[in-house]
């Protein structure tokens, strides 16, 4: 007999409910958010299931990771395809669970990447210093507006980044005011401080792999920005194609059309908004430094707005750093923007 398990996981719980060929509930249940409880009731079941759904929620990891480690099938579920009838009176977490077992047995469950453990925490650690980053820039900023009020003058970021102690003490300000400053500066060095470190940590991991490398011959792509690409595309084989690799970067546009008129816009926000910040700032980079490539920009700006010439060429990016990852090969830019 062939079962199906779905898991609607919550913060604190989750709804575990069984289904066999027949889809009818074997088991259904709400158990606490443990690992151990979890596997004991789906051992508890006549026989495995074919395969354990989980729910995309923001906490999967040690669920997923656990039922793994116990030898179970795990599908992880791209909640955002999956869609119940919308004329049902009633759902709720029991249904939501029962129908992801439904949806399994009927083989039309949409399912998501499980990133590999080690991967992914190296993937985790370059999201933490980008978020480490934007807390920086933040700081900088309100330093920057600390001086624009008070003195009326500009302060760019960096000047503030070389600023010192000394250098607040000899402005015309207020004591108040300077301590404000010092505050930001001091919470501004120790940021950098971890920046520094976390990348070290990051590249002592990422700089063999052969993705990275290769990356780094793509016009607009340094370091930084060839080790997020690198990291959040993860295995590039599981992109069919260029355009669905473009597509989840989000560097596509979401329209619905029928008869050829424009009739709505799609999920802009389906796919990686780190991949989509990665190959904006590449695109603004390579019209910065590649001639060739700021020629084709300045031909597109001069038929649509910048934004959308910008746009295109970190869809031009993507395409071509597909290619790269996938074949190994340098970056051509007469072959992307010929």
């Amino acid at each position: 007999m062939e079962l199906y398990a779905g898991i609607d996981l919550h913060s604190n719980n989750s709804v575990v409910s069984v289904l066999d060929e027949q889809d009818r509930v074997g088991f259904a249940k709400r158990l606490p958010n443990e690992l151990a409880a979890i596997i004991v009731a789906l051992r508890s079941c006549p026989s495995t299931p074919v395969g354990v759904e989980v729910e995309s929620t923001y906490n999967w990891y040690w669920l997923v990771d656990g039922l793994q480690d116990a030898g179970f099938v795990v599908h992880l579920v791209n909640t955002a395809a999956v869609k119940q009838y919308e004329g049902l009176k009633h759902s709720g977490d029991f249904s939501d669970a029962r129908h992801l077992a439904h949806l399994m047995r009927l083989g039309i469950l949409p399912t998501g990447y499980i990133y590999p453990r080690e991967q992914r925490a190296v993937r985790d650690l370059l999201r933490k210093r980008s978020q480490l980053v934007r807390q920086r820039s933040t700081q900088i900023l309100s330093m920057g507006n600390l001086v624009a009020r008070n003195l009326g003058t500009h302060a760019g970021g960096n000047e503030i980044k070389r600023w010192t102690s000394e250098h607040i003490d000899a402005m015309p300000l207020l004591d108040e005011q300077k301590q404000a400053l010092k505050a930001n500066l001091a919470v501004m060095r120790c940021l950098d401080d971890q920046v520094d470190a976390l990348e070290r940590s990051i590249l002592a991991k990422a700089k063999l792999r052969e993705d990275y490398q290769a990356l780094k011959t793509v016009s607009g792509i340094g370091q930084v920005l060839a080790l997020t690409i690198a990291l959040e595309t993860g295995d590039v084989g599981r992109f069919d194609s260029p355009g669905n690799f473009a597509s989840y970067a989000r560097t596509v546009d979401s329209r619905r059309e029928s008869n050829g008129k424009k009739k709505g816009e799609g999920n802009a926000k389906c796919g990686n908004k780190h991949l989509a910040w990665a190959f904006i700032e590449a695109a603004h980079f390579a019209v910065r430094y590649d001639a060739a490539i700021k020629r084709w920009y300045q031909k597109k700006c001069s038929s649509s707005l910048s934004v959308v010439a910008i746009k295109a060429v970190a869809h031009k990016l993507a395409r071509a750093c597909y290619h790269v990852m996938k074949d190994g090969k340098p970056f051509d830019v007469s072959r992307a923007f010929g």
